[in-house]
């Protein structure tokens, strides 16, 4: 596939070959003239390279300038220009010189006139083509269906009236007359379409009339030399390149366009700084708009709205006052004033006429914080102020300050109002995506702090020849304040722990892992079950805090002795089946939760029990979630629906008792996600 440089390389150098080819079949036919020789074919032939002329060089514009992704209109406007700046300088020294060889014997040959007539002849095609390719342009900045087919039907006649420079039908004639004036009557249609007048500035249009103005004097100087070229010389032409319709329409529809241009072009110049000035507006909402996306902060959004809100009112000075959470300024930014002129600006404004502005959202038209007032200051005469809400609470109060009386009209009010609104709403979503990060953040190190609790729980528990253990601990948020575990304090005797902390959520996973170290250091001492819970209770009373506290119960089984003592703190009362009497029971026994009391009365409130245990006893561990746990109709399952279950289920395996629990448990409520953590562990005699 050949590169755009390449293509263009090629037409080119073809263009050039074309232009040779149309100067020599000219000396030949004028030779023929010169000598009453037959050369009428050459003639035919000059006219034919003429029209493939024509049409290369419309190849190559179309390929360098039509081709182009970029649309700046000054750009195009320009290369016109210095093409036919190129063109005039290159054809003024071709006549210069035909001037100057006036009177010498060289002037008057023919071949030496034929030659500087087809350089200007190359010359204009080569800048009526490039200035028809920017016009189409121009005119297709906003194409619709219609217009696209209109420019067709004209640039296709355009090529097709090329073809009657073959036959004898010239402009003079009827038909050629009519082609022209329908050609030109379709250029003058496609002229009226300057929409892309509208997007130039001041600044633009100004370059604009000036570039146009002087390719319509180009324009104007090449028709004049072709039109009568050699009529001082008494020179005859081998072709008048005037005399082809496509030439001529070319002419009429470039020169046109250029008065249609000018006349537009400066009708709007009024409406540029207007123009200009909503532009403005739309750049400085875009930037308020895309604050949040571009990574701004919110001081960064403050300093995006005063400068906006300065630019579009065109304010002489402003200031900006950022609020705290109570409403009360913590810093302000300033705009060509300072804190004491500020100072006195706010005194002149008691003293002066305010007018009120009512809100845009309907809650806060009460709101008295929008007004504008005329101010006794020997600079500013004119106030504005108005106050930024989000959520209901003031986070800034923007001043606006002109150096003319009324300076503030409805219009610029309605502008800052919407700057101001959309300011808060930059705000408001730099605050909520803050939100968003820090919860993203903060569930990121609930699962940290749930993985590191799951490490808590013990995975594997420690057991005896004679006893079967299941256990299972759910918390019902990410973390929970459960605990359960095993420790095996010699050959014969397993200790057994099942706690609950007080609360939900971190703060109990925080003293649960304070629990289990407690635990893991007291149980190796090898203590009874009344000096654990007492050493706990000391322990622990130092780094709970004081509305917390932990309920546990302690075991000790030994299986040797066939017995089991334990200790409770506060806890739920353990459910127990005895095989021999094929009886659920709970063990019963006084406590209060470890924390509750931090000096030596909480000795008083120790009790120790002991019970032996029988092949086929049950002892059922729990923690409160599982008996408070609520159906829909706000019923609790309860002390007297745990007895039962494990009355009908006595006879399975500690697995299956467990496995069941939570199955009857989760029907019940009708929902595995329950309101409070649970926790099961139990123990069955083989």
């Amino acid at each position: 596939m050949p590169s755009q440089k390449n293509i263009l390389r090629f037409i080119t150098f073809l263009g050039i070959f074309t232009w040779l080819a149309i100067l020599g079949s000219g000396y030949i036919f004028r030779f023929g003239q010169l000598h009453n020789a037959s050369s009428d074919p050459y003639l035919f032939f000059s006219k034919a390279l003429l029209i493939v002329f024509i049409v290369i060089i419309y190849f190559f514009y179309r390929n360098n300038i039509g081709s182009q992704e970029s649309f700046n209109i000054i750009d195009l406007l320009w290369k016109v220009f210095v093409t036919g700046l190129i063109a005039t300088v290159v054809s003024l020294l071709s006549n210069f010189l035909l001037e100057a060889l006036k009177d010498h014997e060289h002037g008057g040959n023919p071949y030496f006139l034929d030659t500087l007539y087809q350089v200007n002849v190359g010359l204009i095609i080569t800048f009526l083509i490039a200035t028809f390719t920017v016009w189409k342009r121009l005119i297709l900045y906003q194409k619709s269906k219609w217009l696209i087919r209109t420019w067709n039907v004209f640039e296709y006649g355009l090529l097709g009236s090329s073809l009657l420079f073959f036959t004898s039908l010239e402009i003079s004639t009827g038909l050629g007359l009519v082609v022209l004036v329908i050609l030109a009557l379709l250029g003058i249609v496609l002229s009226v379409n300057l929409k892309w007048v509208a997007y130039l500035n001041f600044k633009q249009k100004l370059k604009s009339i000036l570039l146009i103005i002087l390719i319509a004097l180009y324009i104007l100087y090449f028709y004049t030399i072709l039109d009568d070229y050699g009529q001082d010389h008494g020179f005859s032409l081998v072709f008048s390149a005037v005399e082809v319709i496509t030439i001529r329409a070319l002419y009429i529809f470039t020169l046109v366009y250029c008065v249609f241009s000018v006349l537009v072009i400066l009708f709007n110049l009024p409406t540029s700084s207007v123009f200009e000035q909503k532009l403005v507006e739309v750049i400085n909402f875009q930037k308020l708009s895309q604050s949040r996306n571009t990574g701004q902060s919110e001081e960064q959004v403050f300093d995006i709205l005063l400068e906006s809100s300065v630019s579009v009112v065109l304010a002489n000075a402003a200031w900006l006052d950022i609020m705290d959470s109570g409403e009360k300024p913590k810093s302000t930014l300033y705009f060509k004033i300072d804190k004491k002129e500020k100072a006195q600006i706010l005194n002149s404004v008691k003293g002066s006429k305010i007018r009120k502005v009512q809100s845009s959202v309907p809650s806060r038209n009460i709101n008295p914080g929008r007004f504008t007032a005329g101010l006794k200051h020997e600079i500013y005469k004119s106030i504005f102020v108005i106050p930024l809400f989000n959520q209901d609470k003031q986070i800034a109060t923007l001043a606006l300050l002109k150096d003319v009386n009324d300076g503030f009209g409805k219009e610029m009010i309605e502008i800052i109002k919407t700057f101001v609104n959309q300011a808060s709403i930059s705000i408001e979503n730099y605050r909520l995506m803050e939100e968003a990060i820090i919860n993203e953040r903060y569930k990121e190190e609930l699962k940290i702090a749930k993985r590191v609790q799951d490490s808590l729980i013990p995975k594997t528990l420690c057991s005896n020849d004679d006893m079967e253990i299941s256990a299972f601990s759910k918390a019902a948020a990410e973390v929970g304040g459960d605990y359960f575990d095993t420790y095996k304090l010699d050959k014969n005797r397993l200790a057994i722990i099942v706690g609950d902390v007080s609360g939900k959520g971190t703060s109990a996973a925080f003293h649960m892992s304070q629990m289990k170290a407690v635990f893991q250091s007291l149980v190796q001492l090898n203590l009874s079950a009344k000096e654990f819970i007492v050493k706990a209770n000391n322990a622990l009373s130092g780094c709970l805090d004081r509305r917390s506290f932990i309920t546990t119960t302690y075991f000790i089984i030994d299986s040797k002795k066939k017995n089991i003592e334990f200790s409770r703190a506060g806890h739920c009362p353990t459910l127990y089946y005895s095989a021999r009497d094929k009886k659920v029971s709970f063990l019963a026994d006084n406590g209060l939760g470890l924390g509750i009391l931090r000096d030596d009365q909480f000795n008083k409130f120790v009790e120790v029990n002991e019970i032996d245990y029988y092949q086929g006893d049950i002892l059922f561990l729990y923690t409160d979630g599982i008996i408070e746990a609520k159906n829909k109709r706000n019923e609790e399952f309860g002390y007297d629906r745990l007895k039962l279950f494990l009355e009908k289920h006595a006879f399975y395996s500690a697995e299956y008792i467990k496995e069941e629990i939570l199955k009857t448990l989760y029907d019940f409520c009708e929902s595995s996600n329950l309101e409070d953590d649970i926790t099961t562990l139990i123990v069955k005699v083989k």
